[in-house]
């Protein structure tokens, strides 16, 4: 019975998830007639027509990055619940996103700063961002090789993220006012910056850590019993905790890097996988989180759109709104933070 009925949620959720896609296109600042959407996507409208540009340049890509975002956010943090059995654990608790940002500060509030702001573009941001996790990611595995215990791993990755935060206001402080607001503005997050030529290598990147992800899928069942009882079972602790921290540093350490930190998405939808689902088997909470995910992000990027007006929300500022109550639900139903631990 739990069986067809979990089919009969994946259908229903693949079909959200198309109909939310479409939706995301179809939606915008810039009224496009449904026959001219269609002309796009069908190759009916030179692709120098301005419907095109907006469609192919803009909203599709837009789009397809929520879904690539969608994907990993949740995934890295289911990762990062079930790995310290912690539910307000997120995909940035072990300070990959505060290393990104320390890295793209270092860039925007320095180099910004002394040079003109066109010397510092999108590449550069994102070549910053992608080494600041891999620099951090580094060190959490180092430390992680030596810290037996979850917990002392997780306090050490929250307080080593406060020390890189501090630094990024001290950055921030010293800095000239129009590289302040750029990277403020980064700090927003936005899924509209992203090229197709940078879409291709997210998306190749994360292809890899979802990769990664569903084989581990076995193993976070089994540690959700308990690490001792894990040992008895034959599972390589040292060797799980290594990929579990390498695939949530690959997934947020992208999606940092190509669109900014994005908050709240990789907190909640597990819990709503779960909630949903009713179970606590990553066999099934991993995909459910990834059609969740999916879903909610192409729900607030249609929020952020703001239909009528020609400016767009920050995506974070959204994801901010629609997540944080949702957290405070969760922990105050302490009974449902007990079923899913």
């Amino acid at each position: 019975m739990s069986n067809y009925r979990h089919g009969l949620l994946f259908l229903v959720l693949s079909i959200l998830m198309l109909l939310l896609f479409i939706a995301d296109i179809f939606i915008g600042s810039v009224a496009i007639s449904i026959t001219d959407i269609f002309k796009v996507l069908f190759g009916n409208l030179p692709k120098d027509a301005p419907e095109s540009i907006i469609i192919l340049q803009s909203r599709l890509p837009k789009a397809l990055t929520a879904v690539v975002a969608g994907c990993a956010l949740p995934v890295a943090g289911l990762f990062m619940q079930t790995f310290f059995r912690n539910p307000v654990a997120g995909p940035d608790i072990l300070g990959v996103s505060a290393g990104s940002s320390l890295f793209v500060a270092m860039v925007m509030l320095t180099v910004g700063s002394w040079f003109s702001m066109d010397v510092v573009n999108s590449f550069g941001i994102i070549i910053a961002a992608i080494v600041g996790a891999l620099v951090v990611l580094i060190i959490i595995l180092a430390v992680a090789t030596r810290i037996r215990d979850s917990i002392t791993l997780l306090i050490f990755g929250l307080m080593f993220g406060m020390a890189i935060s501090a630094m990024v206001g001290v950055l921030q402080y010293y800095s000239s006012q129009g590289a302040l607001k750029l990277f403020v503005m980064w700090t927003f997050g936005s899924l509209g910056g992203v090229t197709w030529s940078q879409l291709y290598m997210l998306s190749a990147i994360v292809f890899v850590g979802m990769c990664i992800a569903f084989t581990q899928a076995k193993s976070l069942n089994i540690l959700l019993l308990g690490e001792d009882y894990a040992r008895s079972l034959g599972v390589n602790i040292k060797r799980t905790q290594f990929i579990i921290i390498l695939t949530t540093g690959i997934l947020t350490g992208a999606i940092t890097a190509f669109c900014g930190p994005i908050a709240f998405i990789g907190i909640a939808v597990p819990h709503l996988a779960r909630m949903v689902f009713k179970v606590n088997n990553h066999f099934v909470i991993i995909p459910a989180s990834i059609l969740l995910g999916i879903s909610i992000l192409l729900v607030c990027d249609i929020i952020a759109q703001t239909p009528g007006n020609s400016g767009v929300l920050p995506i974070n500022s959204v994801t901010a709104f629609m997540g944080a109550p949702f957290i405070i639900y969760i922990i105050w139903k302490n009974q449902h933070i007990k079923r899913a631990f």
